[in-house]
Order: C-alpha cells, then structure tokens, then sequence
C-alpha cells in the first residue's frame, strides 16, 4: 500500500494525496514534479531510480472500502534537501541511463 507522503522531500512543497504534481521512485521516495526535472533530472537521490507519477487513491469509497477514508496517506515528513553538488556528480554517473537500464 503507497504511503502517500505528504511533502516533497527536497523542497517540502505540500503534496497532498490528490496531488497530480507529485512523483515517486521504486522505493516511494517522493518529490515533486518541479524537483524531479529542474533539480533531480529524473534521477532519485536516494536510489538512483527514475520517477513516474504518483497515483491518486480515491477520496470516496467506490468499491469495497479502497479509499482514503479507510486507508488514509502518512503524515511523517521526510523533508531531506539534496545535496547539490553530490547528486550532480551521481547524475553524470547514471542519469545517461534510461531509469530501466539503472
């Protein structure tokens, strides 16, 4: 089950669970849209793993109980600003892989 965090975890920019901004690893290490093309270069600075978009978990109970209410996001913040300098040096190692060869 996604944990749905709730900040990206450079910037700390709100990423509520119907955010349409916000982007996850393999491992849901998450940022938001702005940080993984402007900052990250679509290379996670945790794992090295490429992003997609967060899925969104229905707010309203369609079928069987698989909703927000139910099964609601965290609220643990993990805000953990990128070191700069080091995740460029990271980039030119793998970020000429596409996230599939990494």
């Amino acid at each position: 089950m996604l944990e749905l965090r709730p900040d990206c975890e450079n910037c700390a920019v709100e990423l509520p669970p119907e955010s349409t901004v916000a982007m996850i690893c393999s491992f849901e290490c998450t940022f938001c849209r702005d940080c993984v093309e402007t900052v990250l270069g679509n290379v996670c600075p945790n794992c090295g793993g490429g992003f997609c978009a967060r899925p969104i978990r229905p707010a309203s109970n369609w079928k069987d109980g698989n909703d927000r209410i139910n099964f609601p996001a965290v609220t643990a913040r993990r805000h953990r600003p990128v070191d700069l300098a080091a995740h460029a040096v990271f980039v030119e190692r793998v970020g000429s892989l596409p996230p599939e060869r990494r």
